[in-house]
């Protein structure tokens, strides 16, 4: 079983940054974990991929929405994922999931790629 617990949302205006932080738990999260990713959902809309990366070699993966001004990165000793995230955008305004990924697949933007899911944290820019 893996827990995830996200934090640093806020409200923030266009223009600033903002740090998420996904700490994970469980007995079996180091050994099984393949990748952890970010994804968001913002009112009314679909959840959205945001980024990847991988947990062993660092490898990252962006949406187009976002490269270039969101930088994911981990720690594996505190088995923590973050997103930083900077030059916010009222679009950016999503509730922010971080997901971890058990098994090998090529599909890393899918959410079904993903099997363990954090409660979400509130990011609001506003213009």
């Amino acid at each position: 079983q893996v827990q995830l617990v996200e934090s640093g949302g806020g409200l923030v205006q266009a223009g600033a940054s903002l740090r998420l932080s996904c700490a994970a738990s469980g007995r079996t999260f180091s050994s099984s974990v393949m990748g952890m990713g970010w994804f968001r959902q913002a009112p009314g809309k679909e959840r959205e991929f945001v980024a990847r990366i991988s947990w062993s070699g660092g490898s990252t993966f962006y949406a187009n929405s976002v490269k270039g001004r969101f930088t994911i990165s981990r720690d594996n000793a505190k088995n923590t994922v973050y997103l930083q995230m900077n030059s916010l955008k009222p679009e950016d305004t999503a509730v922010y999931y971080c997901a971890a990924q058990r098994v090998a697949t090529v599909m890393i933007t899918s959410m079904r790629s993903y099997d363990s899911w954090g409660q979400g944290t509130q990011v609001t820019v506003s213009s």
